[in-house]
């Protein structure tokens, strides 16, 4: 399945808050579509679907990586659901957002896949990458990599840095303290519907 590039505000009246998607806020509260102000109790079917679409459009993965992802964390010791979460956050483009330098997951891919990024000096253009403690991030040495980065330092997506980053704004640099902690996951999701929902796919 292709990656979504429809109306986003459509995704978050649907599923609630989705910062890697967009900081935007919709208008009308209700859900989309003809009968979105009348919507009946979700089914239990319904309630893991909705937890499973909020990793898909927030983390900005298409469903065979997704189900990569949890066969990944599945071999890990240790709460599935948990490793899952640490896994899509030790992505190299969630990584450059958490740290502000992008004001979505998606423009944080733009950035990566457009060379602005190296780690450990060696320059990185996969989104994907999965971040390893020690690992140093920087912006590129360059005047329009420079200009872009700090042009989105100006207005962060979100407050505060979580505390397995550690970042330097005058050098633009990174590095990555550690795995990330449950309590700093900024997307609001209960990650055991989402195991339970693949639990017969996989």
């Amino acid at each position: 399945m292709a990656r979504y590039t429809g109306a986003k505000l459509r995704i978050t009246r649907r599923l609630g808050a989705l910062p890697g998607l967009t900081s935007k806020k919709a208008k009308l509260a209700q859900r989309p579509g003809q009968h979105g102000a009348t919507q009946k109790k979700l089914t239990q079917y319904a309630l893991r679907l909705e937890e499973k679409q909020k990793l898909r459009f927030n983390y900005g993965v298409s469903e065979k990586q997704l189900m990569n992802y949890i066969r990944q964390a599945k071999k890990i010791k240790g709460a599935t659901g948990n490793i899952l979460l640490q896994l899509l956050e030790m992505r190299l483009d969630n990584v450059i957002f958490r740290l502000g330098m992008a004001p979505t997951i998606a423009a944080a891919r733009q950035i990566v896949s457009h060379k602005h990024i190296t780690i450990n000096k060696n320059c990185v253009s996969i989104p994907s990458y999965q971040c390893q403690p020690g690992d140093v991030i920087s912006v590129k040495d360059m005047a329009p990599s420079k200009q872009l980065i700090n042009k989105n330092l100006e207005v962060p997506a979100l407050s505060n840095i979580p505390q397995n980053l550690d970042f330097d704004k005058k050098s633009l640099t990174a590095k990555v303290l550690g795995i990330i902690d449950r309590e700093w996951i900024a997307l609001k999701i209960n990650e055991l519907f989402v195991i339970e929902f693949y639990s017969r796919k996989i």
